[in-house]
């Protein structure tokens, strides 16, 4: 082994760490304990109320999956996606007249794009994420806002009602189209170079470039990838709701880093993975349930949510220093 191969080693996160034992114990009492309160709260297990949850876990976990390989490459969050996922349902709904897989296509590739340029600026400027993130929410609010006139947008026929359906009896298309998101993130991140890359680049970016990996390529790769899962959830949305507005992804992107952090994945990037945000969506989402049913508003929901995430920072810093 080579003193640069040993270098960059050293700086991979090791899977079966006191750190990792440790959280996953925590993790593991929180999870068991949300699920007893759930169980226990009137209304909790009703058809109307599992429904509920089951398309906002997939909405807010397609977002956090994006969010996901942001985070990854090392550059926390983004400010930027829930204004994404409100202009993708607009280009979803106002494209209907080329068919659903052509509005689908345009949805996508709106996402890809105003996602993969934020990932140029950072990637090639080394421009500080959040700030980027920032300008490009001003950015594509005031721009949607304008083109729009700030009004919503309606479909004029009945493309997308397919996605309202369920499949195998039982399944929302959401869900489904979630965990098939899931699948091929998940895929993407252990079985690709594109995935180690990601991994490595958030790890250690000079590492990364002293190994021949193109840092700011990845990081595009990773924005874009976020654009995509962000789309869809826009697309998904959009269907549900039979709307476009810049008000649907309002509080998404808040949500979903959420539930990318709850989930395990390491704020400062270079660990973590789909599956761990898929877990993270279903705590945030059940999190959600409970406190509506429980009369809560919507101002205390985002108090508790912010209350989670804090101890969850808090708890990987501690961990941390093991």
């Amino acid at each position: 082994m080579t003193d640069q191969t040993a270098r960059i080693t050293w700086q991979l996160p090791l899977p079966h760490s006191r750190r990792g034992r440790v959280l996953v114990g925590i993790r593991l009492v929180a999870v068991l304990a949300l699920v007893a309160i759930a169980i226990g709260t009137p209304g909790f297990l009703t058809a109307v109320s599992l429904f509920s949850l089951m398309n906002t876990m997939s909405f807010i976990g397609c977002v956090a999956v994006g969010m996901t390989f942001i985070t990854l490459s090392g550059n926390i969050l983004s400010f930027a996606l829930g204004a994404t996922l409100s202009v993708t349902a607009i280009v979803f709904v106002t494209a209907q007249p080329l068919g659903l897989a052509g509005a689908m296509l345009a949805a996508f590739v709106a996402g890809a794009v105003l996602t993969g340029v934020q990932g140029w600026v950072i990637g090639n400027f080394r421009a500080n994420p959040i700030i980027v993130s920032m300008a490009a929410l001003a950015l594509i609010t005031g721009v949607a806002t304008f083109v729009s006139g700030g009004q919503g947008v309606y479909p004029e026929d009945a493309t997308a009602d397919v996605l309202k359906g369920r499949i195998f009896g039982n399944i929302p298309i959401p869900l489904a189209g979630f965990l098939v998101t899931i699948a091929i993130a998940q895929a993407v991140l252990s079985f690709t170079r594109f995935g180690r890359n990601l991994h490595m680049v958030g790890s250690n970016w000079r590492a990364a470039l002293a190994a021949g990996i193109a840092p700011a390529r990845t990081i595009v790769g990773a924005y874009v990838a976020a654009g995509l899962c962000t789309a869809f959830a826009g697309v998904l949305m959009a269907a549900r709701y039979s709307s476009g507005d810049m008000s649907l992804g309002l509080g998404y992107d808040y949500s979903a880093i959420s539930a990318v952090l709850v989930g395990g994945t390491a704020i400062q990037g270079g660990e973590g993975s789909a599956f761990r945000s898929l877990i993270g969506a279903f705590i945030i989402a059940v999190c959600q349930g409970l406190l509506v049913l429980h009369g809560f508003s919507t101002q205390v929901q985002y108090l508790a949510i912010g209350i989670i995430v804090l101890l969850v920072i808090m708890l990987q810093t501690l961990a941390d220093e093991y």
